[in-house]
């Protein structure tokens, strides 16, 4: 059932992707929306048939050279099943409101394809995410993250012929390799520290770590502190935190179902999702969760002000989204992982909910608009 869950939307993608010239677009959009449906109800099965006991299931052999082995395999504890929920319902309910949504939607996309290439990527996307939160080790986990990386590349662009969606999409894809640097930093510092990128044995070496030292640029750190800054770099690309967060308002260029699946529930929650991960390290990084709770209040006061003085309605949920995950941060920063978890998945509702009501106004509006146009011309 776990291979299902996971692997549904790739299919979904696939299909949008290659065969909607055989099968017909209405007839790709049908299939990855059904094959979203069907993973979001394996989802809230896995969630609520959960039992507390963690299990690991292997997929196949994925890195392995000497003691580098990171096997493709799906972790499933209770964190796991509650981004699922997330990632899974609102990717569905995301796909089904597309239809509507980029039913006329031919203002920048001119080519015969636009929605079935929408809806691949948007499926692709979905399985990255996917990919990203049931990792059982720090590799796949990296490559699930750059995956929802290139998605939402290819998503806030979307609208190629548009000047400053290509900008926006440029500076996104920048802004987040900035903070995935760190995050490469932190993944290898982990590995030669402990000898392995499996979370079981990075979290069974904490304790042990906490009491090493690192002789790091001029002077000596406790390892556990600078292996856990580093990943909290690459959190803070992924969720928009201060000082890297200039890319989220500007993907607001893309379609504004872009916005309610990557910048509302599920690729700026990556950031919090690996700190709550990495919780057991992060229990002997004192310094550093004292820095994220710093970076997270901090956001959360800048972005909120900011989004008060706006006038373009994406940008306000924007810079919203942007202050709500600084409130996550500093709930993961002072231990009570359990509190940004429960803010993480009622935000990813609420947040999709107020983006997708956004681009109804934005429709309506432009149909008003037109109408008038409409009017004034006849007359």
């Amino acid at each position: 059932m776990a291979t299902m869950l996971l692997f549904a939307p790739l299919l979904g993608a696939i299909i949008c992707g290659l065969f909607w010239r055989v099968i017909g677009e209405k007839a790709g959009m049908v299939i990855a929306t059904a094959l979203l449906f069907l993973s979001a109800v394996l989802s809230w099965v896995t969630f609520l048939s959960f039992d507390g006991h963690d299990t690991t299931v292997h997929l196949l052999r994925f890195i392995d050279s000497g003691t580098l082995v990171g096997d493709w395999s799906i972790r499933m504890d209770r964190l796991t099943t509650v981004m699922l929920i997330v990632v899974t319902t609102v990717s569905a309910l995301v796909h089904l409101y597309s239809f509507g949504y980029m039913a006329h939607d031919d203002n920048w996309t001119e080519t015969e394809d636009y929605r079935a290439r929408f809806f691949a990527y948007l499926s692709l996307f979905t399985f990255a995410m996917l990919m990203l939160v049931t990792s059982d080790n720090l590799i796949q986990m990296f490559f699930g993250w750059e995956g929802v990386g290139l998605a939402s590349y290819l998503l806030i662009g979307f609208y190629w012929k548009k000047p400053s969606a290509s900008a926006a999409a440029m500076k996104a894809f920048v802004v987040n390799r900035v903070g995935d640097f760190g995050f490469v930093i932190g993944i290898m510092m982990l590995y030669f520290l402990t000898d392995s990128v499996k979370f079981d044995d990075i979290f069974h070496s904490a304790e042990a770590l906490s009491q090493q030292t690192l002789h790091f640029l001029w002077a000596d750190w406790n390892a556990v502190n600078v292996a856990c800054f580093f990943l909290f770099i690459g959190a803070m690309g992924k969720s928009a935190q201060l000082f890297l967060h200039t890319w989220l308002p500007d993907a607001m260029e893309g379609p504004t179902p872009v916005s309610a699946l990557i910048h509302a529930a599920t690729m700026v929650t990556a950031g919090v999702f690996l700190v709550s991960r990495m919780s057991p390290l992060m229990e002997y990084a004192a310094d550093t969760r004292a820095f994220i709770v710093f970076i997270g209040a901090t956001t959360a006061l800048v972005a909120a002000s900011i989004g008060l003085v706006q006038n373009d309605i994406k940008r306000v949920i924007a810079y919203s989204t942007m202050s709500q995950l600084g409130y996550m941060f500093v709930a993961a920063g002072v231990g009570v992982y359990s509190v940004a978890m429960f803010h993480l998945l009622t935000h990813a509702f609420f947040k999709a909910m107020l983006f997708l009501g956004a681009g109804s106004v934005i429709h309506g509006m432009h149909h008003e608009q037109d109408m008038r146009n409409y009017g004034g011309l006849a007359s």
